[in-house]
């Protein structure tokens, strides 16, 4: 009997051993794993009930929302108003597609025109288009096609468009979940392309009669530029390893061959990297030193001071997060928690807005 009684004073003495060991291991991950968030007061909800919000455009002062579910939503701070897209093929209900990318270019009060990116579906195959979209009273009309054809997939669109300091318009796109793609400098996945406002391909591009600007992504949802004229970019990365990338003509970003800390002669390595988190980052924008990106799977808003190499999450608390966009010293973001991903309240989609200190 005093054998048995050993032996099982034994075992639990083990399985405390144990269970501490891993109580420890599990708070030294997530100590390792923590970044500080310093998200401040004055958040503001500016609206609700967004359908999945994909592009935040604030033209004058009016807010501009593209919607997968294929619309524009527009606020100028009174009137709220959905307004229809009426494009020439039918928007694709496969997960991540819809009316992704929307742009508003510096003419727009003039012709009443801008950029969008969709994803269609014709026949058994999946497309996604760059194309114009002008505003015809309360709906919108696509005109004119610029990019027709780029090969899609159930995932991994790219779709962010944005207008560079140079007056040309950037689209990016996914691999379409063939990596391949991305190291082929005739296909047009996995890239950043860069074009003339008509959707004439500029004639300093680096790959002569090319779109390409740059080459070898897996799926870059955000771009923007510094104040001296530095491009960064956004990209999801295959398990973790998400990337903020600088991005210069002709370079190669070395999906599908390198990710994360590994090198390749030709290839770049990214600016930071999640490691074995996951932002999942799409939008994102700069201010006074900082890359201020949204996460989806991170679910908040992060920050990168460039100079410093100082990594924050800034925001958190409102779930998934898809595009920023900063005016003055205000950014404003967009959740994207009624994706099929997230955990929607009666709310969301949201619009939201956080002032920037100068502590910023």
């Amino acid at each position: 009997m005093n054998t048995v009684k050993s032996m099982l004073l034994l075992v639990l003495f083990f399985a405390c051993v144990v269970l501490t060991a891993c109580q420890k291991e599990e708070s030294k991950e997530e100590s390792r794993e923590a970044l500080p968030v310093v998200t401040g007061a004055g958040h503001e909800i500016l609206l609700s009930n967004l359908q999945t919000p994909w592009s935040i455009q604030k033209h004058n002062d009016t807010f501009y929302i593209s919607e997968r579910t294929g619309y524009i939503y527009m606020y100028d701070g009174e009137t709220k108003s959905r307004q229809t897209v009426q494009l020439q093929e039918r928007l694709a209900q496969t997960p991540e597609a819809g009316l992704l990318g929307f742009i508003i270019p510096p003419r727009f009060t003039e012709t009443k025109e801008a950029y969008a990116y969709y994803t269609y579906q014709r026949g058994e195959d999946l497309f996604n288009r760059l194309t114009i979209l002008k505003q015809e009273g309360n709906q919108w009309v696509e005109t004119k096609p610029l990019l027709d054809g780029i090969p899609a997939s159930t995932f991994h669109h790219g779709g962010r468009l944005q207008i560079g300091p140079d007056q040309k318009l950037y689209v990016t796109t996914g691999d379409a979940t063939v990596p391949e793609t991305a190291q082929d400098p005739q296909s047009i996945n996995g890239k950043i392309l860069r074009m003339n406002l008509d959707g004439t391909i500029p004639t300093d591009n680096p790959f002569p009669n090319s779109y390409v600007y740059s080459y070898g992504h897996r799926n870059p949802q955000g771009l923007t530029w510094s104040p001296d004229g530095t491009m960064y970019s956004t990209e999801h990365g295959q398990s973790a390893l998400d990337e903020i990338n600088i991005i210069q003509a002709g370079r190669n970003y070395g999906w599908p061959i390198i990710s994360g800390d590994q090198k390749r002669e030709g290839m770049e390595a990214p600016l930071i990297h999640s490691g074995s988190q996951t932002w999942a980052p799409s939008g994102m924008d700069f201010h006074k030193g900082w890359i201020y990106f949204a996460g989806l799977r991170g679910v908040g808003v992060y920050r990168y001071h460039v100079q410093n190499q100082k990594l924050e999450k800034f925001i958190e608390g409102y779930g998934r997060v898809r595009d920023v966009w900063i005016d003055q010293d205000i950014l404003y973001f967009v959740t994207n928690n009624t994706d099929g991903r997230g955990n929607p309240d009666d709310a969301d989609d949201k619009l939201v807005s956080v002032p920037l200190s100068e502590e910023s």
